[in-house]
C-alpha cells in the first residue's frame, strides 16, 4: 500500500444539512488512521502548507485510547501504539509502508522474503546460510537457495511477529473481523447495529429520507492533510470539494 493507494469507505450523508454524518470503513482505513500517530514531524511539515494544523488527529489518538484491547491484533499494545518509537509508520495489511518515507532498519524486513538451501543432503546449508534473493548459489553445496523461510521480528516488548507466505502476517493495528465507524471528525469506534442507531440519535436525525449512502475512495495524502486542518474531515473531502468543482464549471 502506497500513498497513491485509494481506500474505500461508505458515507452516510445528510443531504439536507449537506454534511457527512459518519462512514463505515474496514481494517485498512482504520490501520492507516492509527498509523498517522507514528508519523515523523518532518513528513507532516512536507505535506502541509501555511494553514493551521489544529485538525482531527487528537480524536484519532483519543479513539485509540478508548478502543478495547480485544479489537487490537495480538502483537500490538496500546502503550506501544500511543507512544511510538519508530521513525516511520509500518502498519499495513499488505506489508508495505503507508506513506513514502524512508524506512527504518527493522521495517525493511517487512517487504523482504528470505531463502535457504533446499538440498536435504547437506544439513548445515539450511542452518548456516540465508539470502533475500531466491536462486542464489549456496556457498556450501553450490545448489540454488529457493526454500523460503519465515522472518521473526521482535517488537518493543520482546514478543515476536511471524510472517507467513499467504500475506496474513498479523500486520496492522486492528482486527479485520468487524466494520468500524468513523465520524466526520475522525473519531473511530467498532460498528454495531445499536451503535448506528445511537449515532443517528446523537446526530439529531429526525427524517431518514434525507439520508443517502455513498461509496467513495479516498487518497492517503489528502486524508492526512485534511486530518491536520479540519474538524469536519469527511465533509470537507467529499462534499465541499465536490461543490467547488461544480462552481468552477
Amino acid at each position: 500500500m502506497t500513498s497513491t493507494t485509494k481506500l474505500n469507505m461508505k458515507l452516510l450523508v445528510d443531504t439536507k444539512a449537506n454534511k457527512v454524518l459518519f462512514a463505515e470503513a474496514g481494517k485498512d482505513v482504520v490501520d492507516f488512521l492509527f498509523s498517522l500517530l507514528a508519523l515523523p514531524v518532518g513528513t507532516i511539515i512536507k505535506l502541509m502548507t501555511k494553514e493551521s494544523m489544529f485538525g482531527s488527529v487528537g480524536n484519532i489518538h483519543q479513539s485509540l485510547e478508548r478502543l478495547e484491547c480485544t479489537y487490537l491484533l495480538s502483537n500490538q499494545t496500546k502503550v506501544d501504539l500511543l507512544n511510538p518509537k519508530v521513525l516511520v509508520p509500518s502498519f499495513s495489511a499488505n506489508g508495505v509502508f503507508l506513506l513514502s518515507t524512508s524506512a527504518s532498519s527493522s521495517s525493511m524486513h517487512t517487504n523482504k522474503r528470505y531463502y535457504r538451501c533446499s538440498n536435504s543432503y547437506y544439513s548445515n546449508c539450511g542452518k548456516n546460510y540465508v539470502t533475500d534473493v531466491s536462486g542464489t548459489t549456496c556457498p556450501l553445496c553450490k545448489q540454488s537457495m529457493t526454500k523460503e523461510v519465515q522472518y521473526v521480528e521482535p517488537n518493543s516488548r520482546g514478543a515476536v511477529k511471524v510472517e507467513n507466505n499467504n500475506g496474513e502476517n498479523g500486520l496492522g493495528v486492528v482486527k479485520g473481523v468487524v466494520t468500524y465507524t468513523i465520524m466526520d471528525d475522525l473519531t473511530i469506534t467498532p460498528m454495531s447495529t445499536i451503535s448506528s442507531i445511537t449515532l443517528l440519535n446523537t446526530c439529531n436525525v429526525k427524517d431518514l429520507s434525507v439520508l443517502q449512502e455513498k461509496n467513495v475512495k479516498l487518497g492517503m495524502e489528502e486524508l492526512l492533510k485534511a486530518s491536520l486542518q479540519s474538524k469536519t474531515v469527511l465533509t470537507d473531502l467529499f462534499l465541499t470539494k465536490r461543490m467547488r468543482k461544480r462552481s468552477s464549471t
